[in-house]
């Protein structure tokens, strides 16, 4: 019993040691801020076709088909959504929906022109991205843990101190936005009917504001 009296009081006192001594341990806490600006590459659109039986609903279909492939955009690019059948209604009783993307080399007002068609009853933008969105947040996020190093080593440095091993790194909140409209479809939201288009818009890649990242890291380093 005595021995495991002896035990126990060692083990407190060790712990006790090791709290006193991360107490005494003198630490500077910052926050590296950084952002970047990404061109999208690739726009991914929903389309619905419309038809009064389902032979017209297959024959748009192909049409469809058809006129993406003429506009450089692959079968392996268009996929499937839902299909909708209406017996209440007097006409377009059979819709279809897809969504397929185009990347910057599509001319992307040429697609709105030969999709202006009267068995195409939408065209949305689903989402604008680019393909490499991953391998810059991580450039981003890396940016912002260099930019804490450097701001807790300007500061330690003006009263004589430098910045020792990190203590704790945090990833804080991201402000990443990568669903961004092009300025010509703003008043129209993200809902184009291709009945409406204005056909004098540019809806060119050009026509689409960047993405914008930045990520904030909070720091916790040691003061030698």
């Amino acid at each position: 019993m005595k021995l495991k009296h002896l035990l126990l009081v060692g083990i407190f006192a060790a712990g006790s040691l090791m709290n006193a001594q991360e107490v005494k341990k003198n630490a500077i806490e910052v926050t590296g801020v950084a952002e970047m600006e990404v061109e999208p590459d690739e726009i991914i659109f929903s389309i619905g076709i419309k038809a009064d039986n389902k032979n017209q609903l297959a024959d748009n279909e192909k049409l469809l088909f058809e006129t993406l492939k003429s506009n450089g955009v692959k079968n392996e690019d268009i996929k499937f959504k839902s299909m909708y059948q209406n017996l209440y209604s007097k006409t377009s009783k059979f819709t279809k929906s897809f969504q397929f993307k185009i990347n910057a080399k599509t001319n992307v007002t040429k697609v709105f022109e030969d999709l202006n068609q009267k068995w195409v009853s939408n065209l949305n933008i689903a989402e604008i991205k680019n393909t490499k969105i991953a391998d810059f947040r991580k450039t981003v996020k890396i940016n912002a843990l260099k930019a804490a190093k450097e701001k807790a080593d300007y500061l330690l440095e003006s009263i004589g101190k430098k910045a020792g091993n990190p203590l704790e790194i945090i990833e804080m909140e991201d402000y990443m936005s990568d669903s961004v409209l092009p300025v010509a479809f703003r008043s129209k939201l993200a809902n184009i009917q291709m009945e409406a288009a204005d056909t004098s818009v540019d809806y060119s890649f050009d026509n689409i504001e960047n993405i914008k990242l930045k990520y904030s890291i909070k720091t916790k380093y040691e003061i030698l």
